[in-house]
């Protein structure tokens, strides 16, 4: 990014206080964050940003949006007024997309975004030169910002897209107007704001509300409740995948270790093979393979650059534990239907010694959360995950229904505060021949106990 002030005023539409020849190459809505040559995005929020302006700056800012209600206006560097900072940053973002032109992948789902967008990137990469987003940045402040931090030699975007709201999608969609959008699966996430899974299924196809008269939907082709969608809008260009046969793509000889997966599909007799275990993690694979093949990028290419993908941290990521054993970290984020299935590849990962599983609550369920919770008891077996670590207020509904599936002593529940005592409990029950799976919602903070027996 390289914008004079003046080109950004008049992408804004907006008025320039304390005005200089200044350019900016990067933006930052974190005071501490800013460098030299750095907009500053003072954002409204619980923490007012424009109360942090000569943090931003001291640290190097040159230039800030700032919003025309905050009088009286400072004067240590130029200003850019507007109405309302985030739309401001949003706009800014959209008229940049206007000047690099990428082609652009926007992906959604109720689990396996970041994974997806992973292996989309990496495909992407032998062909464009890509820029993905970093971590989860994935929702109204998250997407600008990596938009605003592609250099303009950016030919393929792919953006993680979140929603946590009804109409999340319809405002990131219209943002970006994606070539191609990818739906991975719905769950139960945040079902807390959406009742029902069908309305999140609803709020899902929202990502195609910004849709160009040519851009294509990549979709789980085994989601009854996408193919229902999809069905119902005429004239959507659209491609499906999934592990079974009905689907455009799809995978067969399947084979699973525990940190890869193995399979072919039928478009080819090329063999793929990703580092990640876990059918659902194949289905992502698809997914990704699905873009391939509309980005022009041939199968022999995609499984070269599958097989080497990096991933981003903490979602089914094998790590060598402190103890002398593995540990499976899944602990970014969690729902019924992820955990169901990372339990489920979980159990089929061969051993030497015992499975151990610490499963922490999951968040944004809403009235359905102690019966889902409950749920997970289906995927819970004593001959093959033997001892189960529960953390959080809502586990006790799984303590409870578990209460007659394991013997005494081999299901432990903690409060939020007392991971301390877990983690002095792992510690004391862990041998090299054991393996352990971590998994729970990121405000659960499961990743304290990661670092502890890794470190």
């Amino acid at each position: 990014m390289k914008l004079t002030i003046q080109t950004i005023a008049q992408a804004l539409s907006a008025e320039i206080k304390n005005e200089q020849p200044v350019t900016v190459t990067s933006t930052t809505f974190d005071s501490r964050a800013a460098k030299p040559d750095s907009l500053f995005i003072p954002l409204v929020a619980e923490n007012d940003g424009h109360n942090y302006l000569a943090s931003a700056v001291e640290n190097g800012a040159t230039a800030s949006l700032w919003q025309i209600d905050h009088t009286p206006y400072p004067t240590e560097i130029p200003l850019i007024l507007v109405p309302d900072t985030l739309e401001a940053f949003q706009n800014l973002a959209q008229y940049y997309l206007t000047v690099v032109q990428p082609k652009i992948v926007a992906i959604s789902g109720s689990n396996g975004k970041t994974t997806t967008k992973d292996l989309i990137a990496a495909i992407g990469a032998t062909k464009y030169n890509t820029v993905k987003t970093p971590a989860n940045f994935n929702n109204e402040i998250g997407v600008p910002t990596t938009i605003l931090a592609m250099d303009e030699q950016t030919e393929l975007l792919v953006l993680e897209m979140g929603m946590d709201h009804p109409g999340d999608l319809d405002k990131l969609s219209k943002l970006v107007h994606p070539d191609i959008a990818v739906l991975t699966m719905i769950g139960e996430a945040h079902i807390e704001f959406f009742k029902t899974r069908a309305n999140i299924a609803d709020g899902k196809m929202q990502i195609i509300d910004g849709f160009k008269s040519d851009s294509e939907l990549v979709y789980n082709g085994d989601e009854p409740l996408l193919v229902e969608r999809v069905g119902a809008n005429d004239g959507l260009k659209s491609t499906r995948f999934g592990l079974t046969a009905h689907n455009d793509l799809f995978a067969s000889n399947i084979s699973m270790t525990s940190t890869q997966a193995s399979f072919t599909t039928n478009a080819s007799g090329q063999t793929f093979t990703i580092p990640l275990t876990g059918r659902y993690n194949v289905a992502n694979a698809l997914a990704a393979i699905s873009v391939g093949h509309l980005l022009g990028v041939n199968d022999t290419t995609m499984a070269q650059a599958l097989a080497t993908a990096p991933i981003t941290a903490n979602r089914t990521q094998w790590l060598e534990g402190n103890f002398g054993g593995k540990i499976l970290s899944d602990v970014y984020n969690s729902n019924p239907t992820a955990a169901k299935e990372v339990l489920h590849a979980f159990s089929e990962v061969p051993t030497d010694g015992r499975r151990m599983a610490v499963l922490g609550d999951m968040l944004e369920l809403g009235e359905a959360g102690p019966e889902l919770h409950a749920s997970l008891a289906d995927a819970l077996d004593p001959a093959t995950i033997q001892e189960v670590y529960l953390v959080g207020d809502l586990m006790q509904n799984l303590v409870e229904a578990l209460q007659d599936k394991y013997p005494a002593g081999a299901v432990h529940h903690y409060a939020v505060d007392e991971k301390p005592a877990l983690l002095a409990d792992l510690k004391a029950t862990l041998t090299p021949t054991d393996i352990l799976l971590l998994k729970g919602s990121h405000g659960i903070h499961l990743e304290t106990i990661v670092t502890d027996l890794v470190d």
